[in-house]
């Protein structure tokens, strides 16, 4: 990251520490220029930190490994450094398990704590090509309907849309032609849906509609960069910078964007982790670290990671109505099937999940992308999870199966422990 973007990016980010500006701010107390410059502080060291750590094991981290020790320069001193990783061990080999399973030509797993951005599992896989770059750290794939995430949170915290809202249009539900996007005529033929509906079953055409009747331009577009497109993503391993061209008018390339059916919009798994980390998170974002601590050759701790959340997204109101359109999605929409055993089970009937599926032909790499991206949470864990599968001819799995799956692999224990307690209680 070049330094000059970096003081920039000081006036978005909060860094969690001792002392918190956002978090004074809250509790209305007024900071003193002293604490505010002490934050300021905190958070350009960790924005420094992260782009060091980034430019050390960047290359590593793009081949798909996490060392152990690095002989790097660090505070000027040549240092013999030892690294300790947010990875969770069980979910890391639960990704790679998965993949290496089912054997997409590509698919990549990334899961994050939605609360702390701390990495949980990172896995990457490519059939023909053992040795592949890291396909979670490329935005070289299309957004597609995942999109949607970004037109419905506008239309719910901007323009005051609530999932009931009614959206009629002309024409099938997948496909998106100009007379029908732009055709506003109420016919015998005209279909409506609620907007949680349109979500959930990933209607292009009721999706159009909405940014020509709900939204501006300039609204679509704050809200991707909002959702961090068009910048880069401060963490502390490389990762490629996701981009949506907002056309600056209302009409047909509009509802192209709005429904995410282009192929201009791009974004890696990285960040399709981090929007639907936003919405568990009441709608503050937080950028992922993977590299929890460094120790020198003494044993002595000469960095740490910390959680850094670039600002507010939506309201906390407006994050529960787009959580409802992503929950719906896994209950009754193009990911149900995938989550329906997961859903039937009792054992996991406290736990909150929602997603987005997102479907389109990539051309690099070349194939049919499948998307799911969403959030598994309860009263104390949030966490969210990216997975892409891109097949030049055939399925080998859907990646809403690959995103349930981590989902009862993280929750599994937790449920289980649940219900030890409620019977050992029962038992007394």
């Amino acid at each position: 990251m070049r330094l000059k973007n970096k003081y920039k990016l000081l006036k978005l980010f909060v860094f969690s520490g001792a002392c918190l500006f956002g978090l004074y701010s809250l509790m209305g107390f007024t900071t003193s220029e002293d604490q505010e410059a002490q934050v300021h502080k905190k958070i350009q060291s960790q924005l420094e930190r992260r782009t060091q750590i980034a430019k050390l094991a960047g290359e590593k981290f793009r081949q798909n490994q996490f060392p152990e020790t690095l002989d790097a320069e660090w505070d000027g001193e040549q240092l013999s450094l030892t690294l300790n990783y947010t990875i969770d061990q069980s979910l890391q080999k639960e990704a790679d398990r998965l993949l290496k399973s089912y054997k997409p030509d590509y698919g990549a797993i990334f899961m994050i704590d939605a609360t702390t951005g701390e990495v949980l599992a990172m896995s990457s896989f490519q059939r023909d090509n053992p040795q592949a770059a890291n396909l979670n750290l490329q935005a070289t794939f299309p957004a597609a309907s995942v999109f949607k995430v970004v037109t419905a949170t506008a239309a719910v915290d901007k323009a005051g849309v609530t999932p009931e809202h009614k959206i009629r249009y002309n024409g099938g539900a997948y496909t998106l032609y100009k007379k029908n996007v732009l055709s506003d005529k109420v016919t015998r033929w005209t279909n409506v849906i609620t907007l949680k509906d349109a979500f959930a079953r990933s209607i292009n055409t009721a999706f159009g509609r909405l940014s020509i009747e709900n939204l501006h331009p300039e609204d679509l577009n704050e809200y991707a960069n909002r959702f961090m497109f068009n910048q880069e993503i401060p963490a502390d391993f490389p990762v490629d910078m996701g981009v949506a061209y907002i056309p600056p008018g209302k009409g047909f390339e509009l509802a192209e964007v709005a429904s995410g059916y282009n192929k201009t919009n791009r974004m890696s798994p990285v960040q399709g982790a981090m929007i639907a980390a936003s919405v568990a998170n009441d709608g503050q974002v937080v950028v992922p670290y993977l590299v929890s601590s460094m120790m020198n050759d003494k044993g002595e701790k000469v960095y740490e990671g910390g959680t850094l959340t670039n600002g507010t997204i939506m309201t906390k109101e407006s994050a529960a109505k787009v959580r409802e359109l992503m929950e719906r999605t896994v209950t009754a929409g193009t990911s149900r099937r995938s989550f329906r055993p997961i859903i039937r089970d009792r054992k996991f009937r406290e736990i909150e999940m929602g997603g987005k599926t997102g479907h389109l032909t990539g051309d690099n790499p070349r194939g049919r992308v499948d998307w799911f991206v969403g959030y598994a949470l309860d009263e104390e864990r949030k966490i969210a999870v990216a997975a892409i599968t891109v097949n030049k001819k055939f399925w080998t799995v859907k990646s809403a199966h690959l995103g349930q799956s981590m989902f009862r692999k993280y929750f599994g224990p937790v449920v289980s422990n649940q219900q030890n307690g409620r019977v050992i209680s029962s038992a007394k």
